[in-house]
C-alpha cells in the first residue's frame, strides 16, 4: 500500500484549523511560539509524524553512542595500545644503551625483539627518511609521537601511520644506526571500532525498518477510516468497510459504520417522504392545471393562475433538488468542456452573448455528471437572469485543480452580501433584481454539489462589471 496515493483532502472551515490566540508575554508566549514552529515544520500526515517519533530517538541514541561512548572507547583503547608500544620501544632502546655495541650483540637484540615482542623489528644503517606531512587530525600519529617523546627521550624519530595494515616507526639511536619497528596496525590502534560502528548502524537500520513496517500496519486502518469518512461525507461509495487495527481503531470503525447506517437509513426515509410529498403535490398541481384549462372566464386571470401553478412547480422542483443532493448518482469520468457545452445547449434562448473558452479539450474528471450539470445550469441561469448582454465561461487547469469561471455584466453582488448568497432560501434585495421569481436555493444547491465533489465556490467581481462565480474542483 502506498500512502502517497491516499492523500486526503479535508473540507472544513478556516476556523477549524486556526491556531490558538497568541498570549501577551512570558512562558505562555514561548510555548505558543514553540507550538507554532512545530506546526509549520512537522509533517502534516500521521504516518510521517509517527515515523519521526520512532526514528528520531533511534538516531539520537546512535549519535550519543557514536559521539560519546564509541569515541571515548576508541580514544582510550588507542591510547593504551600506543602507550604499550611506546614502552616496548623504550625498553628496546634501553637494552641497546646498556649492552655492548658489537655486531653480534645487535644481532642478538634484533632476534630477541623479533621473537619476544612480535612487532616487526630490524636494525639498519643510515639516516631517517624525510619528514612526511601527516593528516591534520590523526589520533594514531598524535599518540605515537607523544609516547616516542616520552619513552625515547632525545632520540629523533620518524612515523608513517598511513599504511592500512602496518605502522612504520624509525628511531635514530646513534649517528648512523636506525631501529626500524613495523608493528601490525591493530597492535597500536583500536581497529575494530569502525566495525563496531558499522554493526550499530546496521542494527539501527534494521530497527527502523521494523518500526516502519509496524507503523504502516498500524496506521493503514486509520488512513482507511479517514478516507472512508471523507468518501461518505462527499456522498461516494465507501471502498472499504473491513474493521481492523488496534482496539481503539476498531472501536472508531464500528462507531463510524453504525453512524453511516443511521444516516443512510435517515436519507432513505427522507427521500421516501419527499417522494411521497412531491407526488401528492404534483398530483394536486396537475389537477389545478386541468381545472384551469376547463374554466370559461377572464383569460387574463386564468393565465395568471396558470403562471402561479407553473411557479409552484418550479419552486417544488427547486426544493427537491436542494434536499435530494447527489447521493444516489455514481461518479464517472467526464470531459468537463463537453459537460459545459451540453449545459449551454440546454439553456433557453435569451439573446445574450455567451462565450465558452476551454484551454484544453481533454479535461477529464471523476464527477457526478447529472449533479454537476445541475450546478452549472443554476449558475448559468442566474447569470442569464441578471446579465445585460455578455456572459463569459472559462475553464482553467492548475497544478492540482480545475477552475470554472463564469463572468457576467449584470449588477453583481456587493462583497458584504456574498456570504449570505449561499444561505438556503435567502434572496438578496440589495444585490440583484428581485422582480424575477426564485426560491433562493440556486447558489445553495451549487455549493452543496461542489462540496460533494471536494471543491469550493467563490464569488468575486467580474471584469465586465458584474458577478464572477469561481468553481474550483480537485484534479
Amino acid at each position: 500500500m502506498k500512502f502517497a496515493r491516499k492523500k486526503i483532502r479535508l473540507q472544513a472551515s478556516d476556523d477549524a484549523f486556526a491556531p490558538p490566540p497568541r498570549p501577551d508575554s512570558g512562558w505562555p508566549l514561548l510555548w505558543w511560539r514553540f507550538n507554532r514552529f512545530l506546526e509549520r515544520h512537522l509533517p502534516r500526515d500521521l504516518y510521517r509524524r509517527a515515523l519521526l517519533i520512532v526514528v528520531l530517538p533511534v538516531l539520537l541514541l546512535m549519535l550519543v553512542i557514536i559521539g560519546i561512548v564509541l569515541e571515548r572507547h576508541w580514544e582510550e583503547v588507542t591510547k593504551r595500545l600506543s602507550k604499550s608500544f611506546g614502552r616496548d620501544v623504550g625498553l628496546v632502546i634501553r637494552l641497546y644503551d646498556n649492552g655492548p655495541k658489537t655486531p653480534q650483540a645487535l644481532k642478538r637484540l634484533e632476534r630477541m625483539v623479533e621473537e619476544t615482542l612480535d612487532i616487526g623489528f630490524s636494525i639498519e644503517r643510515g639516516s631517517l627518511p624525510p619528514i612526511k606531512p601527516h593528516p591534520w587530525y590523526s589520533i594514531l600519529h598524535y599518540r605515537l609521537a607523544k609516547y616516542m617523546v616520552r619513552f625515547a627521550p632525545g632520540r629523533p624519530f620518524w612515523i608513517d601511520a598511513s599504511q592500512p595494515d602496518r605502522v612504520d616507526v624509525r628511531i635514530l639511536v646513534d649517528q648512523d644506526l636506525v631501529f626500524h619497528f613495523r608493528p601490525p596496525r591493530d597492535r597500536v590502534y583500536a581497529s575494530s571500532t569502525p566495525l563496531l560502528l558499522l554493526w550499530i548502524v546496521i542494527a539501527a537500520a534494521i530497527l527502523i525498518g521494523v518500526a516502519i513496517l509496524f507503523l504502516r500496519k498500524q496506521i493503514e486502518p486509520i488512513i482507511d477510516l479517514a478516507q472512508a469518512m471523507q468518501d461518505f461525507g462527499k456522498g461516494r461509495a465507501v471502498a472499504s468497510t473491513r474493521v481492523r487495527g488496534a482496539l481503539e481503531v476498531r472501536t472508531a470503525w464500528k462507531s463510524f459504520l453504525v453512524m453511516k447506517e443511521r444516516i443512510e437509513r435517515h436519507l432513505e426515509q427522507r427521500a421516501a417522504m419527499l417522494a411521497g410529498i412531491s407526488h401528492d403535490l404534483r398530483t394536486i398541481l396537475t389537477r389545478f392545471r386541468l381545472e384551469l384549462s376547463l374554466l370559461d372566464g377572464d383569460r387574463e386571470h386564468i393565465e395568471a393562475l396558470k403562471h402561479d401553478v407553473d411557479e409552484m412547480q418550479h419552486m417544488l422542483q427547486g426544493y427537491m433538488d436542494f434536499v435530494r443532493g447527489a447521493e444516489a448518482e455514481p461518479a464517472t469520468e467526464q470531459d468537463l468542456c463537453e459537460l459545459l457545452e451540453e449545459a449551454l445547449r440546454r439553456m433557453p434562448a435569451s439573446g445574450h452573448d455567451i462565450r465558452l473558452h476551454c484551454q484544453d479539450r481533454r479535461l477529464r474528471l471523476s464527477v457526478r455528471p447529472g449533479a454537476l450539470k445541475r450546478a452549472l445550469l443554476n449558475v448559468l441561469e442566474n447569470a442569464v437572469r441578471h446579465a445585460r448582454k455578455r456572459i463569459d465561461v472559462r475553464v482553467e487547469k492548475g497544478a492540482n485543480h480545475i477552475r470554472i469561471i463564469i463572468d457576467d455584466d449584470g449588477p453583481g453582488i456587493a462583497p458584504e452580501y456574498r456570504k449570505d448568497a449561499f444561505r438556503p432560501f435567502t434572496r438578496l434585495d440589495n444585490a440583484r433584481n428581485q422582480d424575477n421569481a426564485g426560491t433562493g436555493l440556486g447558489l445553495a444547491i451549487v455549493r452543496d454539489i461542489v462540496h460533494t465533489h471536494g471543491g469550493e465556490v467563490e464569488l468575486a467581481d467580474s471584469p465586465h462589471g458584474g458577478l464572477r462565480v469561481i468553481i474550483t474542483l480537485p484534479a
